[in-house]
């Protein structure tokens, strides 16, 4: 019989690779590694860990929302919380989980009435840059 450290430490590897499967799905490679490039080092990689453990094993991984409903609520998070580098990340996602251009604008829309004008202003920049790079990249129509 395993200890209950063993047990843990199992359990937690199995939410980590559920996790990683999927931010790796939602994200892109190139993202994640990234990602995980710059979270190498002994402080760093706890965080990384706990965010494919915590946010994308635990969460992503539920049943009850779908991966598109998923990508727009982040989109207005981190449109609210000012995070740039992490909203293109995830307006990428949100494409990649089927999210149109239309439900991006409208999530971006809804969430500055409830957040401010400039925060609207600020989140449409950074999703304009990324949706034109996703256009450049080919995975977005560039008349769309």
């Amino acid at each position: 019989m395993s200890s209950p450290n063993n047990a843990l430490e199992l359990a937690r590897s199995e939410i980590y690779d559920a996790g990683m499967v999927v931010r790796r799905q939602v994200m892109g490679e190139e993202y994640v590694d990234n990602q995980l490039k710059q979270g190498v080092s002994e402080f760093m990689r706890p965080m990384q860990e706990l965010a494919t453990e915590a946010g994308w094993g635990l969460i992503w991984t539920r049943p009850g929302l779908e991966r598109k409903q998923r990508s727009l609520i982040n989109i207005a998070l981190l449109a609210y919380q000012a995070k740039p580098a992490e909203l293109a990340g995830h307006i990428r996602g949100a494409i990649v989980n089927g999210a149109t251009e239309v439900e991006i604008r409208e999530t971006l829309l809804h969430t500055s009435m409830y957040c401010g004008i400039p925060t609207g202003m600020e989140s449409f920049r950074v999703a304009d840059a990324a949706l034109k790079k996703l256009k450049e990249e080919g995975l977005l129509p560039k008349d769309s």
